[in-house]
Order: structure tokens, then sequence, then C-alpha cells
């Protein structure tokens, strides 16, 4: 049975919709609404709603955070945020492996009745799709996590080339797998020279609160 506390939209792909048009009416309806759209992508199991989740719980107070939970067939993510007091709404794709401009305007209308200063928009989880559409985001983050291994950044590059911040989640798993840095951080720079990458563990809450102090300055520059 779903949650029925919480929103659920039922989004399908517009393919009239010119994406790139939607998505700057979008950033700028947000910019002027003062607004920050954060387009969050990773894979499956990468750490997307755990970090939301760390992140808006070391967030200043003042700061009014909505998350918007795509997933292609089920309201997990939404029920999870949703129980730390965040307000969330699911948005169920149906099929589609990514969201579009129209698709997350939509979603944002729907957290409008509320003034945000930050919205989570957390991407279903693919290193491909997801990096080939511009959302209408102020800004793009990945995350990948340390199980995944360091050779992604040459494996899907769009992906990593089009992100403004980059998330290394699960460090306190180093020792368990063969990844190394080094080789993670120059696979990401032979696509995206200046995208800083955090290293955080959600579940020890290391690094996050560089990240957040990152992401707040962001945020204060959006929205001055």
């Amino acid at each position: 049975m779903e949650n029925e506390t919480i929103r659920l939209i039922e989004v399908k792909e517009s393919i009239f919709d010119d994406n790139e048009r939607v998505a700057d009416t979008l950033r700028a309806r947000l910019k002027g609404e003062k607004t920050f759209l954060v387009n969050l992508m990773a894979s499956p199991g990468g750490g997307k709603t755990s970090t939301v989740i760390q992140t808006v719980a070391r967030l200043e107070e003042s700061i009014r955070v909505g998350v918007l939970e795509a997933d292609i067939d089920s309201m997990v993510d939404a029920e999870r945020v949703a129980a730390e007091g965040i307000l969330a709404i699911q948005m169920r794709t149906g099929g589609f492996c990514h969201l579009d401009a129209s698709m997350v305007s939509e979603g944002v209308d729907v957290l409008g009745s509320v003034p945000l200063d930050l919205i989570f928009l957390e991407n279903v989880g693919n290193l491909v799709c997801p990096a080939e559409f511009d959302t209408g985001a102020a800004l793009n983050a990945m995350i990948l996590s340390i199980p995944e291994g360091d050779d992604k950044p040459l494996k899907y590059p769009l992906m990593f080339s089009v992100c403004d911040v980059i998330l290394l989640n699960k460090i306190d798993t180093e020792a368990l797998f063969d990844f190394d840095r080094h080789r993670f951080e120059a696979g990401v720079r032979r696509v995206n020279a200046t995208a800083p990458i955090f290293e955080i563990s959600c579940r020890t809450g290391e690094g996050i609160d560089a990240w957040v102090a990152w992401l707040t300055a962001k945020i204060e520059t959006h929205n001055a």
C-alpha cells in the first residue's frame, strides 16, 4: 500500500517540448524565486538518498528544503526522506530512466506552494540517461561510491563532464576494494578540469561538513 501522506506524481516524457528552452525557463524562474535546484545523479545504491538526508541535517535551520524523488516505480526513497521530517514528493517515471525539464517543472509546481531556498532533485539511478538532459538545475552534482570502481570516469565520461561537483562516497569502505583515488581523479580531470571532488562517507559523516559548507556558499550566492 502506498503512503498516502506523500504526494505522488506520475510523470511521462514529453517528446514535443524543446527541453533546452523549458530548462532555461525553469532556471530563470527559480532564480527569480530565489530557489536553488540541485540535480543529484548517481548509480542505484550510490548513496543519493543518504547524502540528501545527511546534507539537510547539517544545513542551517533557516534554509528551507524540499526534495523531488525520481524513481521508475516505487516510493521507497520519498518515504525515507519524509520520515526525517523533510518535505518530499515522489516522481514516478513509469519506465523512463531520466527526468527532463518538463517533468522537473511539474514537480517544482507541486512543491511551489511552500517557499523554498533549496530543492534537491534525486534523479533516477543511472550513469547514462540523466546526463543527457538539462533539468533546469542551478547545479549538477553526482555521486560515485568506492565499490563502483575508479574506472567510471572513463566508462561514463558524459556524466562526469556535465557535473559541477563530484562526491566520492563510502570512503570508509576503501580498504575493502581495489580503488585507486589518483587514477580516479586523473580520469575525472580528462573530462572535467574544474569540478571539485569531495570525499565523503554518509555512514561515518566524514567529509560531509566540507561539502555542506561549499553548497551553502553556492546557495547564498545564487539566492542573493
